[in-house]
């Protein structure tokens, strides 16, 4: 196995532009809403996070906390979010050792539990996630799964 960088946006700053250009080209989400969380983040306005693989000094790997990823449970909160892997990159536990990061960086913080919403089974369970309940997503006509990890 190769060996990756993995780090938290606080730790790279320079990466902010990057990061939000790489997030946007993945999920559609305007690159503004995640610079906004991702300068929030590193003005320590919050402690929701922001996390990283490299390769070099490619992005192959990320994810965020964030107070909603989208569905109607405001009071399921913080959410994990933006949880991705380029593909050639894939089956190499990858997006595994991000989530782990990014739960014992909140446990740390005394931020538990975290939760998230995919419609991805199988997966998340082997990183200690449990289904908790469905939810509706945010212009989403059915319902979504969301998973714990207290």
């Amino acid at each position: 196995m190769k060996n990756y960088v993995y780090t938290a946006l606080r730790d790279r700053p320079e990466l902010i532009d990057r990061a939000a250009a790489w997030f946007h080209e993945k999920w559609h989400v305007p690159a503004e809403a995640y610079l906004e969380c991702m300068t929030a983040y590193l003005n320590q306005e919050t402690e929701y996070g922001w996390y990283l693989c490299l390769d070099g000094e490619q992005i192959i790997g990320g994810l965020g906390i964030i107070e909603n990823d989208f569905h109607d449970r405001k009071d399921l909160s913080p959410n994990v979010c933006a949880v991705y892997t380029e593909k050639a990159f894939r089956n190499q536990g990858i997006a595994g050792r991000l989530l782990n990061m990014a739960v014992d960086d909140m446990r740390a913080k005394g931020i538990t539990p975290l939760y998230l919403v995919t419609d991805h089974t199988g997966f998340y369970e082997r990183y200690g996630w449990e289904f908790f309940c469905m939810v509706h997503g945010d212009g989403e006509p059915g319902l979504t799964r969301m998973y714990i990890h207290r």
